[in-house]
């Protein structure tokens, strides 16, 4: 438990970035399994409009520092190249 003022204030700062953070993360993690499930149900159509969604999904996040950007361009590399094997 935090007894001085300005620790107080990190222990707020950190409760509201860590829901933040949570949020973002939430979010994109939804987006990309129904990216997986369009491409796992074989439609090609709506899982290139789902892969623009994940997309700007994983860069938004990656962007907020939630994830680092290396791993949201990996993930971002592989789901395309997922999408472009549908044709």
């Amino acid at each position: 438990m935090a007894h001085h003022k300005s620790a107080e204030k990190r222990a707020r700062q950190a409760t509201k970035r860590q829901a933040r953070n949570r949020s973002v993360l939430r979010r994109t993690r939804t987006v990309v399994k129904e990216l997986r499930e369009s491409i796992a149900a074989g439609d090609g159509a709506q899982a290139a409009e789902r892969l623009r969604s994940a997309e700007r999904e994983l860069r938004k996040a990656a962007s907020k520092g939630v994830v680092p950007r290396r791993r949201a361009d990996r993930a971002v590399s592989r789901l395309a190249k997922a999408v472009h094997k549908l044709g």
